[in-house]
């Protein structure tokens, strides 16, 4: 599957694409109007990228707790179930008189759950699609949620100066609600794809074993790290320039949709490794600019340019499936999802953390030069092309335990060596 054509006339595919960019949507929105109030009210940017980015940061609680549901719940009923308790603590975030403290504890409280999110939607992508197919899939998705950004960024802070804070969190509520009402009606029933039931052991078994490959090690940091440090940059775009705030915002939602139409849909295989690496890199170099704090026009212009790079996920995401039986589809890519948010939650912290310490230009390009590092470090084990699990680590009738080997049948020496030099001391680390 090569067109986009053919992608929507695959049946379900437009009910999850509508059901995931209205989610989309309601979080952009209600994410800003929450922002924009703590800021107004505290004038802490610490606690203003908190109420941005919380829900990120909890999303490590789900991780190690629910994804073992990602793969043993029917998805669609997952779906609707979470988007309805988004949709409700959003509403109760605009309650009159909520104190600031209680509104983030909602905030904390909606990234534990929102963690299995991530692999219920894209593992119903795998059940939908064949594999050949979910790179265009999946950089579709991530176009509508960089189109729902940036109409999402925009709206709501017409919103927010029209009908105030409180009333955007209101229409927030209801793009979840109808999210949900879209994944009900216009999903199909899909069973499980493993059996057994969801536990808090079985969540980490899976983990562990998904953790084990090194080459899937340096997948799963590849694509959290860099990522989450530079979205700590865009969590301080409030305090940056409060007035112009939605217009980085915007450019940098543009430029990742600009980034997934290029590599989604024209970048051709053979040119996919090459550009990995440098598409890596990009999403973090032109931050560097804001260390002499440049003029608006060119502060949008670094924003569009770095986000481009964020389609090297996409590439990474790829390498991750082929890396990956399908029995455990669902819970590698929530796994993905889930650190990919808790660094960006920790990204945000850090960044609102410097930011009270130094300026907010200061802390993003500190967190943007320790990008450029780390991306720098993983380079070598990310060369090559992924060897394919086995067959037999994919069948249904072998223990978890089993199914995924301690270590790949034959690791790269680029992968080891890598390992060796980017991780002391040993034992290798856990995630940031």
């Amino acid at each position: 599957m090569d067109t986009y054509r053919g992608l929507f006339r695959t049946p379900e595919y437009p009910a999850l694409f509508a059901a995931v960019s209205l989610q989309v949507a309601g979080q952009t929105v209600s994410g800003l109007a929450l922002g924009s109030l703590v800021y107004a009210s505290t004038g802490s940017p610490l606690l203003s990228a908190l109420a941005m980015f919380g829900p990120s940061l909890a999303q490590v609680v789900g991780a190690l707790t629910l994804l073992s549901a990602a793969d043993r719940v029917p998805p669609r009923a997952a779906l609707v179930a979470l988007a309805l308790f988004l949709g409700l603590a959003t509403a109760v975030q605009a309650t009159p008189g909520l104190p600031t403290a209680a509104a983030l504890g909602i905030v904390l409280v909606q990234g534990v759950p929102a963690a299995l999110g991530g692999g219920v939607r894209y593992g119903m992508l795998t059940d939908i699609l064949a594999r050949d197919g979910y790179l265009l899939g999946r950089s579709v998705l991530n176009m509508s949620a960089g189109v729902c950004q940036i109409l999402g960024y925009a709206a709501g802070g017409l919103l927010v100066a029209v009908l105030s804070a409180r009333g955007t969190l209101l229409v927030g509520a209801g793009l979840y609600m109808l999210a949900a009402a879209v994944a009900r009606f216009g999903l199909s029933r899909h069973p499980a794809r493993a059996a057994g039931r969801p536990s808090p052991r079985e969540t980490m078994r899976g983990n562990a074993a998904l953790w084990s490959s090194v080459p899937r090690r340096y997948v799963y940091l590849a694509l959290w790290v860099p990522n989450g440090l530079i979205v700590g940059c865009e969590a301080l775009f409030v305090p940056y320039d409060t007035g112009h705030a939605g217009v980085l915002l915007a450019s940098a939602a543009l430029g990742m949709l600009a980034g997934d139409v290029l590599t989604g849909r024209f970048l051709p295989p053979r040119w996919r490794a090459r550009l990995a690496a440098p598409l890596r890199l990009l999403l973090a170099a032109p931050y560097l600019v804001f260390a002499v704090r440049p003029a608006m026009p060119f502060a949008v212009a670094a924003v569009a340019l770095a986000s481009i790079g964020f389609s090297a996920s996409l590439l990474l995401q790829e390498r991750l499936m082929a890396l990956t039986p399908e029995s455990l589809s669902g819970h590698a890519l929530g796994l993905h999802t889930a650190g990919m948010l808790t660094m960006q939650g920790v990204g945000a912290l850090v960044a609102g953390a410097l930011a009270q310490l130094t300026s907010p230009a200061t802390a993003m390009t500190v967190l943007a030069a320790a990008s450029v590092a780390v991306t720098l470090c993983l380079g070598r084990g990310l060369k090559g092309e992924p060897e394919p699990v086995s067959p037999a680590a994919s069948r249904p009738s072998l223990p978890l335990r089993s199914s995924l080997p301690l270590r790949p049948s034959r690791p790269a020496p680029s992968a080891a060596a890598a390992d060796d030099a980017c991780t002391t001391p040993r034992p290798r680390p856990r995630t940031p």
